[in-house]
């Protein structure tokens, strides 16, 4: 387990000061949109949202030791990875509202959010398979839960990446938690970090509510990833809300045996570390929550001034030419809403 914070002064690591600053920057940013993103979907400004209160941390640290030309492949909870990674915070808000993912200005080599559980590892390895078929210095850095775990697309994918020798680093955030299911009932094994061993790759484990010990571990796990060793990580966080907004912890999750460390509020653990350290201080503090009030205004005001999506653009983006099932089910769909919703269809 590597950890920074409650072990080591920033001197005695290879981050700097201005590194350490632009972490705490996009944790708190990041902290900011999740609130300002579950209270718009509270008054039903969006049909749903993934809060990921708790794993700022390490989602901005893992988005930091990316270099420009690695690949970052998200999930439905990677807000903070991809807010860090620079997509605009309109783009994800717009995401949540129904629009399609790929409208985005932004040329970032980011692929869409999977939202099906694991889809997106099996994508991961054949990324990496064509990065090092291409000859290009890159890595891929795929984002995924616990409960992905228990898919068969996480042995499949981890398989062909050994096989394969791929350029990725399968970076798993476990949170304790896969919707109601605890981590000991998805698995026996100590750890999720040693199932690398079945694959023949290397797994690590990192304090996840640690982003300074997450930017060293993933910034070391790319650079093995590039020289074709595949990497597992499991940085060990806590999801302090509901899996979405359609949840309720409180029927499933009661008092729960894990380290303060973990269970403490990132943010927080990590601003008190900086104030210590004499990094930031509270003009910095003030002036950095001035500013991201302003963006997050921008943002929701960006987000709002586009045309509202119709029911039938759902489809889409599905298919090149959609097939004769998913016609009849746009059909049906016009129908309803012509009977339930007549307006919504002159918009």
């Amino acid at each position: 387990m590597y950890r920074v914070i409650d072990e080591h002064p920033l001197s005695a690591t290879e981050i700097g000061e201005e590194r350490a600053r632009a972490l705490y920057r996009d944790v708190v940013r990041t902290r900011r949109f999740d609130e300002r993103a579950l209270s718009l979907q509270r008054r039903g400004w969006m049909s749903g949202y993934p809060p990921f209160a708790g794993q700022e941390a390490s989602q901005v640290g893992a988005a930091h030791a990316l270099s420009e030309r690695d690949w970052l492949v998200p999930t439905y909870r990677s807000n903070a990875a991809q807010i860090a990674r620079g997509v605009p915070m309109s783009d994800l808000l717009r995401f949540r509202r129904g629009y399609p993912e790929y409208t985005s200005d932004h040329d970032l080599p980011i692929l869409p959010q999977a939202v099906p559980i694991a889809s997106q590892l099996p994508h991961t390895a054949g990324l990496g398979m064509a990065i090092d078929y291409s000859d290009h210095e890159a890595a891929v850095l795929c984002c995924f839960g616990d409960g992905a775990t228990s898919e068969g697309d996480f042995h499949e994918a981890l398989n062909f990446a050994g096989v394969f020798a791929t350029p990725t680093v399968f970076f798993c955030e476990n949170n304790g938690w896969a919707i109601s299911m605890p981590r000991d009932r998805q698995t026996a094994s100590e750890s999720i970090a040693i199932k690398a061993d079945a694959y023949g790759i290397t797994g690590t484990r990192v304090d996840g509510n640690d982003p300074l010990a997450v930017y060293a571990v993933v910034r070391r796990a790319l650079s093995k990833a590039r020289e074709g060793e595949p990497v597992l990580v499991e940085s060990l966080t806590y999801r302090r809300g509901a899996h979405t907004t359609s949840d309720d912890p409180s029927r499933y999750r009661g008092e729960e045996d894990l380290p303060a460390w973990r269970t403490a509020d990132p943010v927080e653990r990590y601003e008190g570390y900086l104030r210590e350290e004499d990094v930031i201080d509270d003009e910095f503090v003030d002036e950095l929550e001035t500013t991201v009030e302003a963006e997050l205004q921008e943002a929701v005001e960006r987000a709002e001034s586009g045309p509202e999506v119709r029911p039938e653009e759902v489809f889409d983006p599905v298919y090149a030419e959609i097939p004769p099932r998913l016609e009849n089910q746009r059909e049906w769909l016009l129908k309803y809403a012509e009977e339930h919703d007549p307006q919504r269809l002159d918009r």
